[in-house]
């Protein structure tokens, strides 16, 4: 297999991804994870998920507390190193969670590894963007 199918599997895989987490569905999104104590997620605000358990646990959490939620992707980058790849992206993101409609970014980095010649999920980061006119504020002491 060339570099470019491994790209493009690759792709697919976090095109799953997304698809699972617009249509709320729990048992897709399981099927997008790899399962194991490797498993990490973060989420914006939340702390660090570590093991399977931990990040089923928040997708279950997230997925009834979600009415809608709408992804378009920008800036989408793939990238595989033997049995591990990662893609970072831009998520352009409209929700409506508890009868309050947003609109928000994200920049996201979700790293796979190859596993029975199927690219699963094994971390999901995503953090809120800031411009560069105005970084977050930090605390100097």
């Amino acid at each position: 297999m060339s570099l470019d199918d491994d790209i493009a599997e690759v792709e697919e895989a976090n095109a799953r991804f997304y698809r699972a987490f617009e249509g709320l569905d729990l048992q897709e999104m399981e099927a997008v994870w790899a399962k194991g104590e490797h498993v990490r997620c973060i989420h914006p605000a939340w702390g660090l998920l570590v093991g399977w358990e931990a990040v089923r646990a928040s997708w279950e959490t997230i997925f009834k507390n979600t009415v809608e939620i709408r992804f378009s992707l920008s800036d989408v980058t793939a990238h595989v190193e033997g049995n591990l790849a990662w893609v970072t992206c831009t998520e352009n993101i409209l929700s409506q969670v508890g009868g309050n409609i947003s609109v928000t970014s994200l920049l996201a980095t979700n790293l796979f590894e190859r596993q029975d010649n199927a690219w699963l999920m094994i971390h999901h980061h995503a953090s809120h963007v800031f411009s560069p006119e105005s970084p977050p504020e930090t605390d100097v002491a």
